[in-house]
């Protein structure tokens, strides 16, 4: 019996107790900054994206079976990607403040 799925969107939600399971499994062993989506973003865009006709069976063992340093090294390379700057919107600021320092 072959399972079709209408979106991207209901494949993800049938895929996402495996992608639970997997990121239980990371924080497991200390690796509890990685989110269900990163694992799904890592198999979409390296592995998934290049197979074709690809069963239900087999995304759920590539997400278990997924090595923990290859999902640590692109999330955190997906962060070194994001430029951070700093917040300097809406601050309150008290005149006093610079009065405290001196």
């Amino acid at each position: 019996m072959d399972i079709e799925f209408n979106s991207v969107k209901e494949l993800y939600e049938r895929l996402k107790p495996a992608l639970t399971t997997k990121v239980t499994e990371l924080k497991r062993n200390e690796l509890d900054y990685i989110k269900t989506e990163d694992v799904w973003n890592y198999l979409k865009d390296s592995k998934w994206s290049k197979a074709n006709n690809l069963l239900l069976y087999q995304m759920v063992d590539d997400i278990l079976n997924l090595n923990n340093n290859e999902i640590d090294e692109y999330v955190k390379g997906e962060i070194r990607k994001k430029v951070i700057q700093p917040n300097l919107e809406n601050m309150k600021w008290d005149d006093d403040y610079d009065k405290k320092e001196e």
